[in-house]
């Protein structure tokens, strides 16, 4: 999709950074970086107005769990640059700690900003995306295996990622059934991802942890396509299956002794989190 006006949240860092890379490459129109961040905003978007292209890369500080602040800045948005083609969801935070441990601060800031901003953020370009039908549309809601398969210390996270799932699948289905066609829904489920965001975490037996630029790489593949949903590695397949099919006792049994899942957290020390 050259020329293609795209959306990222929490840009500022890790995947977000590589996802407006591959932007660049791929002869976007406009890059609009959302983040909490704005001086580190302000430090990619220099670099990567640098580099040779057309592409213009614009920047600005959005927290996604403030529905006033989505909306000044969405208004920004397409009055400056015009509406997305291409939006990816991809802000998002952890706390590795056990469901008591976490703070009351910790389980709301979780579910705001993973569940409930690219609600936010999908409903304040959505609509005219819809009636944009000349144009391809995309919309990339990253969720997490996680939102699949249980896991100890990621209670609040996984429940974040379960949201996740369960509503950008059924946006998808929607646009649908209502034949709104150039909008294409791509719910992403990967495993680990060394970004630093999971430091310390192990991947379970068979699902090595993945580069951010693999996993970079098959998200703008299966967005582009129109994929529905893409699970990263193959064992969150196999993983999703087992657990649908085996009696709990049983699964829980094999996600312990055999798979080794439900240690993976029990070194985790994250990142320190970033400035609101």
């Amino acid at each position: 999709m050259r020329n293609a006006r795209v959306l990222i949240t929490g840009a500022a860092g890790g995947m977000g950074q590589l996802y407006a890379e591959r932007a660049v490459a791929e002869g976007a129109s406009d890059v609009v970086l959302w983040d909490r961040n704005a001086d580190r905003l302000a430090v990619i978007a220099d670099r990567l107005n640098a580099l040779p292209g057309t592409t213009r890369v614009h920047t600005d500080r959005v927290d996604v769990s403030d529905a006033e602040n989505i909306a000044a800045a969405g208004l920004r948005v397409r009055t400056e640059v015009g509406v997305p083609d291409i939006l990816i969801n991809n802000a998002g935070i952890v706390r590795g700690k056990y469901f008591w441990q976490h703070e009351t601060a910790d389980t709301v800031d979780t579910m705001a900003i993973n569940a409930v901003g690219p609600m936010l953020v999908t409903s304040e370009f959505l609509p005219a995306m819809i009636q944009a039908t000349g144009r391809p549309a995309r919309i990339v809601n990253i969720a997490s295996a996680a939102g699949l398969i249980s896991n100890p210390r990621m209670s609040v996270y996984a429940a974040s990622k379960w949201a996740v799932i369960g509503w950008s699948d059924s946006v998808r289905l929607e646009l649908a059934q209502q034949g709104h066609d150039h909008v294409k829904v791509t719910t992403v489920a990967p495993s680990y991802i060394s970004t630093g965001m999971f430091e310390g975490a192990k991947g379970p037996v068979m699902t090595p942890i993945m580069t951010p630029e693999y996993v970079v790489d098959r998200v703008w593949k299966a967005m582009l396509a129109g994929k529905p949903l893409l699970l990263m590695p193959r064992s969150v397949h196999i993983g999703k299956v087992a657990k649908g099919l085996l009696p709990t006792a049983v699964w829980d049994q094999m996600a312990d002794r055999v798979f080794h899942l439900y240690s993976t957290m029990s070194e985790f020390t994250g990142r320190t989190p970033g400035p609101r």
